[in-house]
């Protein structure tokens, strides 16, 4: 079974940056998108950012100009580059790949952002 292994959270100052990485455990086929997504105490999961197959980015309202998402399609990888950090950016990061059929999700990664 194919399992996604985050990396790359940790504590960071306001205004500091992080880069989360996501691997793959085994081989996935027919991925259509690969996101990030977050979930602070508290509050419902929410997308940070996602870029589909075709290389078509969206991000959330609230990372927007801040956090950069990529993929390296030929290791089955995908990065978020997060700058410009604030407290409200404190949450456990979550990658999730989806395709025809499936949808999984990593165990996440958390990012705290002091004040």
């Amino acid at each position: 079974q194919v399992q996604l292994v985050e990396s790359g959270g940790g504590l960071v100052q306001t205004g500091g940056s992080l880069r989360l990485s996501c691997a793959t455990s085994g081989t996935i086929f027919g991925i259509r998108v690969r996101g990030w997504h977050r979930q602070a105490p508290g509050k419902q999961r929410e997308l940070v950012a996602v870029i589909t197959d075709a290389g078509i980015t969206n991000y959330g309202d609230s990372v927007k100009g801040r956090f950069t998402i990529s993929r390296d399609n030929a290791k089955n990888m995908v990065y978020l580059q997060m700058n410009s950090l604030k407290p409200e950016d404190t949450a456990v990061y979550y990658c999730n790949f989806a395709g025809s059929g499936y949808n999984v999700w990593g165990q996440g990664t958390q990012v705290t952002v002091s004040s």
